[in-house]
C-alpha cells in the first residue's frame, strides 16, 4: 500500500478539446509542504480542484487520503482544509461568526467549534478583531481569517491556492509565519503559487508546471542546482551603449541571456566572470553578483512570455 497522502498517475483534465492537465504523475507524503509552480494557465488550479474532490478527472488515477475522489468525495472533503485563491468570506458577519458558521458546515458540536475558534483566533493573530465585521479588515487580516477558516475542521491536508496574491510584503511574511507553524505541527500543505520566494520559503518539494505538464520536480535547492548555476552576474549598460548579442559574451559564462534592460551571465566561476566583466566596465552603468534563485529556474523552464 502507498504511504502517500496524495498520489496521481497520468492525471488528466480536459475541458472540451482543451487539455488543462496533461497526464501528470506526482506523490505527496504526510507532513510535506508540496508546491505547484507555473505561469497562468499551467494547470495548477485545475489540479488542486481535482485533489479537493470538486472537479472530476478526465483520465488517469488519483487517490487522496487513500480514497478515490469520484467515489469518496464527501469523506475526502470533510478531512480537507481549502484556502481558495479569492477570499470568499461573509463580509457582513464578524470574524467569529465566519468561523462558527463554517464549523457548522462540518456538523461540529457547538462546544467544539467555540473552543476551536479561540485557538484559531490566536493562531491567526485576530483575537482583538473577534467582533469586527470582515469588511473592516485589512487584506492581510482577511487572508489570515480565510486560512483559519480552512482549519476549523482540523484537516489532515490543507490546500492553498495562491495564498498571498495581492498582499503587501509585511502581510506576506506574516502569512508565511502562520503557514510555517502549521508545517511544524505536521499539517500537510499543498500550495500553488507563482511567487518564487514564497516557494523557496515554504515548500519542501515542488513541481514546475507549464502548459498542463510537469517539466521539473525536486526541492528548491535541487532545482537550482539542476537547472541553473550557483551565481548570476547582471550587467546594465549605459543608455548609449547597445548590449549586443550573445556572441559578445562568449567564454564569459556557462549561459548568457540578453534582455531588453540587462544581460544575465550564469556562472559557476564567479571570479573569472567578474574579471572579464571588469574589462568592459567603461561601457557599463552597473553590474552586480547574486546567487541563483528559483525564479531563474522558473524562467529558464517556462520562458519569459506573457501568459494571460
Amino acid at each position: 500500500m502507498s504511504t502517500s497522502l496524495v498520489e496521481a498517475h497520468r492525471l488528466t483534465k480536459r475541458f472540451g478539446d482543451f487539455v488543462a492537465v496533461d497526464a501528470i504523475d506526482f506523490a505527496i507524503s504526510p507532513g510535506e509542504a508540496f508546491g505547484f509552480l507555473g505561469p497562468n494557465g499551467a494547470g495548477k488550479t485545475s489540479t488542486m480542484k481535482m485533489i479537493a474532490a470538486v472537479s472530476p478527472l478526465s483520465d488517469g488515477t488519483l487517490t487522496v487520503l487513500g480514497m478515490d475522489p469520484a467515489r469518496d468525495g464527501p469523506t475526502i472533503r470533510s478531512r480537507l482544509g481549502v484556502v481558495p485563491q479569492e477570499d470568499n468570506l461573509d463580509m457582513e458577519l464578524t470574524v467569529t461568526e465566519n468561523l462558527y458558521i463554517y464549523g457548522r458546515y462540518f456538523d461540529l458540536p457547538r462546544t467544539v467549534i467555540r473552543d476551536r475558534i479561540e485557538e484559531l483566533l490566536d493562531f491567526a493573530q485576530l483575537t482583538d478583531k473577534r467582533d469586527a465585521r470582515v469588511e473592516s479588515l485589512s487584506g492581510g487580516m482577511k487572508r489570515r481569517l480565510t486560512i483559519a477558516r480552512g482549519l476549523v475542521n482540523d484537516p489532515e491536508l490543507l490546500l492553498l491556492d495562491e495564498p498571498t496574491t495581492g498582499l503587501d510584503p509585511q502581510a506576506r511574511h506574516a502569512l508565511w509565519d502562520r503557514l510555517y507553524r502549521l508545517k511544524q505541527r505536521g499539517v500537510t500543505l499543498i500550495i500553488t503559487t507563482h511567487y518564487m520566494d514564497e516557494a523557496e520559503q515554504l515548500c519542501d518539494r515542488l513541481v514546475v508546471m507549464d502548459r498542463g505538464r510537469i517539466v521539473a520536480e525536486g526541492s528548491p535547492r535541487q532545482l537550482i542546482e539542476r537547472y541553473s548555476t550557483p551565481e548570476v552576474v547582471e550587467l546594465r549598460f549605459r543608455p548609449d551603449v547597445p548590449a549586443g548579442d550573445e556572441a559578445r559574451y562568449a567564454g564569459m559564462a556557462q549561459r548568457v541571456e540578453v534582455l531588453p534592460d540587462r544581460v544575465l551571465l550564469y556562472t559557476g566561476d564567479t571570479d573569472t566572470t567578474v574579471a572579464k566583466v571588469e574589462t568592459m566596465e567603461d561601457l557599463l552603468d552597473s553590474f552586480l553578483v547574486r546567487r541563483a534563485t528559483l525564479e531563474d529556474v522558473f524562467l529558464h523552464l517556462t520562458g519569459r512570455r506573457l501568459v494571460e
